[in-house]
């Protein structure tokens, strides 16, 4: 085979295919600038200019501002958890939620600057423009928003508090708080339902925090007994009721008080301590159970309503045991009967 043929065929291979391979470049080479020249068209609608390339910018810069927060959470968070142990939890949970809308806050702002080239000025025109159409249309919403500012820097409620808040068709809802949101506030049942509450419903209306003031909180549990009864033995026996039921303090001790003279009933209550609120179902129940048997075992009687009927000059109605109903004449005296 000759040498020279076999090495001019090759050079006419690779200069044809070198050929071909600037042709190729030239081809992607204008394609690039077409696609360059599409994504970095630019479209103006008054002072906002932005492009395909702006926009992905600024999807960019957002989706990093997103990211740092996280990274920046956790970071505050190990070297709170290290360093400050004892730190509050609400209080450590605010700190997380401000540096989070913190830096996302930041990044919207340049993200808008960098996808439409607006200056400070531009963007608070934006922001009042939104501001108010959000007072029009999404009034409701801004307030749910504003309130979750005041959550988190008022703190009249925090994570961990056990509250009692009225819900849909004024039904009381009773957990825990496990989250305060930017617009909602996530509390968990003692039935484990987790109950979505607009923050502006607690700001504006009245709840109750069981675990404000500390973690002991006083439970009232009520009794009437009847007048015949022996108010010191009412008193030892609530009292005796009382111990030894889970959940309930020995300290402070277990009290009882005669708290008035009621139309069927002398009114009394025991007073317990506990430091778990959020049991405070499960412990009215057992001590109620308690009060029932040991009523029964000093004959102790809790009565209920009755009404008296007082007839003058006419027959007397008397309700029989079977329920029917018997007039008797009776003289101009008075007459009385029980029902």
């Amino acid at each position: 085979m000759n040498i020279e043929a076999i090495g001019g065929n090759f050079v006419a291979t690779m200069s044809g295919f070198l050929a071909n391979l600037l042709l190729w470049l030239e081809s992607f080479t204008e394609i690039w600038e077409r696609i360059k020249g599409y994504i970095n068209q630019t479209f103006t609608f008054g002072k906002i200019e932005f492009s395909l390339s702006t926009l992905v910018q600024g999807l960019v810069i957002l989706l990093l501002a997103v990211f740092i927060s996280r990274w920046m959470r956790a970071f505050f968070e190990r070297r709170i958890a290290d360093g400050h142990a004892r730190l509050d939890p609400g209080i450590r949970y605010t700190i997380m939620r401000l540096i989070h809308y913190f830096i996302v806050t930041v990044g919207i702002l340049f993200a808008l600057r960098t996808a439409f080239s607006l200056d400070l000025t531009s963007i608070a025109v934006v922001f009042t423009a939104l501001s108010v159409g959000i007072g029009f249309g999404l009034q409701f919403i801004a307030g749910d928003l504003a309130s979750g500012f005041i959550l988190l820097f008022e703190r009249p409620v925090r994570i961990g508090d056990f509250i009692t808040v009225s819900g849909p068709d004024s039904k009381l809802i009773e957990g825990r708080v496990q989250s305060i949101n930017l617009r909602t506030t996530l509390v968990i049942t003692n039935d484990n339902i987790a109950a979505i509450v607009p923050n502006s419903r607690l700001v504006n209306q009245s709840l109750i925090n069981w675990s404000y003031s500390g973690k002991r909180s006083r439970l009232s549990v009520p009794v009437g007994v009847s007048y015949d009864s022996d108010v010191d033995l009412v008193t030892a026996t609530l009292l005796r009721a009382a111990e030894g039921v889970q959940f309930v303090l020995e300290e402070p001790k277990p009290s009882v008080q005669f708290l008035d003279f009621g139309d069927w009933s002398l009114n009394f209550r025991l007073l317990v301590w506990t430091d778990r609120p959020r049991r405070h179902p499960t412990i009215k129940s057992d001590i109620n159970y308690r009060i029932r048997q040991l009523f029964l075992e000093e004959g102790i009687e809790i009565p209920f309503p009755q009404s008296e009927f007082r007839m003058r000059g006419g027959s007397a109605i008397k309700i029989s045991g079977d329920g029917g109903n018997m007039a008797e004449p009776n003289g101009p005296e008075e007459t009385e009967q029980e029902a």
